[in-house]
């Protein structure tokens, strides 16, 4: 397929282009509680070309670049492929930008990856994570009402005009489960989960969490009086605070000026607590681009900028070298003991029923289903209702993080981050 579409790229004179192939194998497990419903397999090879145009400048300066990405299907025929890139190509010219170089060419050999994981049969290893997720469902007063869980591996190769021609594999883990307690209340939580190890601890940890805390929503009062707390974040809401300073210092933001940061500046300013340590880890050997990722980027250390970070136009724009595109976030930060983590009045709010980070405006927050109310004498009151509304320009001042740590697909840290004088909107009766 790859030299019917170059081909077909040839016959129609585009001369600029990249090819994005992508072969997906997946096993995917759907359960009722602990019955298995539903098995299905899947294996779906995918295209994506992406055209170039250059457009002359009215002013006679450099012409502008512009391109545009369509999908491909291998049941296309040279009629219909020619016809989608003609008008892939003719649509490009109506979406100039600045002029920018391509990326440099890079040839090597297939990267495999290593691991069980990466070496054992899809469903083998859908098999041992199943029983990794139901292995903690032991209780009767809560239980996991329902689960997907996929197990992937996907093949990329990525061809240009320029000469790139790169490959590698990469599998993962994910999926999502509900927890259920029927007394005395009936509530649910959803829960997701991404791997990209067998790592089978880790999910049964998550399930046996989210057990408890369904236990303790159930109990959950709604006694939280607004005002100003301590708050302590945990799993997955601590990488969605800390993808602040990923995106703030991605070139995709700085280059339009939506960020003004820039390498050597103390992004986190006066901080009287733990001064930031992160690195963007690499998670594909190459991004979509072609540009080699295989290497992490360092991207803030005590506190300051260390890099701007993302794909060819941005980065060509900013005078710099294209990093590619960097989503894992790992924070070296960590000092106190969860179990002291908490200690003294806080509230710990551990799911929300949608938690964000805003990274144009530095906020942050969430409606909270369920939190648990610390009080100076170590009383622990379960307590739903109420919302989270902070600022990470005033919480970056004082951060202090647990040395237990939490990894996923996406983040490899801390599990915890204690932030001083967050506000939060109460719903006492």
């Amino acid at each position: 397929m790859i030299e019917r579409i170059r081909s077909a790229l040839e016959r129609c004179g585009i001369s600029m282009w990249r090819i994005n192939e992508r072969v997906d194998e997946t096993t995917e497990l759907f359960f009722v509680k602990k019955q298995l419903d539903t098995r299905r397999t899947k294996d779906a090879r995918k295209y994506e070309v992406t055209v170039f145009r250059d457009v002359e400048a009215k002013d006679g300066g450099k012409p502008g670049r512009g391109f545009t990405s369509i999908p491909v299907l291998p049941s296309m025929d040279g009629r219909q492929l020619e016809e989608e890139l003609k008008g892939a190509y003719y649509a490009a010219q109506f979406a100039a930008n600045p002029y920018f170089d391509l990326p440099d060419p890079v040839q090597a050999p297939m990267v495999e990856e290593a691991g069980e994981l990466a070496q054992a049969s899809l469903a083998q290893s859908a098999g041992k994570m199943a029983r990794a997720l139901f292995g903690p469902d032991v209780h009767e007063d809560a239980f996991v009402n329902s689960a997907e869980l996929f197990v992937w591996r996907v093949r990329r190769r990525i061809l240009s005009s320029e000469g790139t021609d790169v490959s590698f594999v990469n599998s993962g883990v994910d999926g999502e489960f509900v927890v259920q307690c029927k007394e005395p209340e009936d509530v649910e939580i959803h829960n997701q989960f991404e791997y990209d190890a067998l790592d089978e601890e880790a999910l049964s940890a998550k399930v046996a969490e989210a057990l408890t805390f369904v236990r303790d929503r159930a109990r959950a009062k709604r006694v939280l009086k607004s005002g100003k707390y301590d708050l302590i974040l945990s799993g997955n809401a601590v990488m969605e605070v800390l993808s602040y300073y990923r995106d703030r210092s991605a070139a995709g933001m700085v280059y339009p000026k939506y960020s003004t940061w820039k390498p050597g500046d103390d992004v986190q300013e006066e901080a009287a607590g733990e001064r930031l340590a992160l690195t963007l880890r690499a998670f594909h050997p190459y991004s979509p681009e072609g540009i080699p990722t295989g290497e992490d980027l360092p991207l803030l250390e005590d506190g300051k900028l260390l890099a701007w970070h993302g794909p060819n136009r941005f980065c060509r724009y900013l005078g710099v070298k294209p990093t590619g595109n960097y989503q894992k976030i790992a924070c070296g930060n960590g000092t106190v003991p969860f179990e002291e983590l908490k200690k003294g009045p806080c509230l710990w709010a551990v799911t929300f029923s949608d938690f964000q980070m805003d990274a144009m405006s530095g906020h942050f927050g969430g409606e909270i289903r369920l939190a648990y109310l610390i009080e100076a004498d170590g009383t622990v009151t379960p307590v739903t209702g109420g919302s989270v509304n902070g600022s990470i320009l005033e919480a970056q001042k004082d951060l202090t993080f647990s040395t237990d740590r939490y990894l996923t697909a996406w983040y490899d840290g801390p599990y915890a981050v204690r932030l001083s004088g967050v506000s939060v909107a109460g719903t006492e009766e």
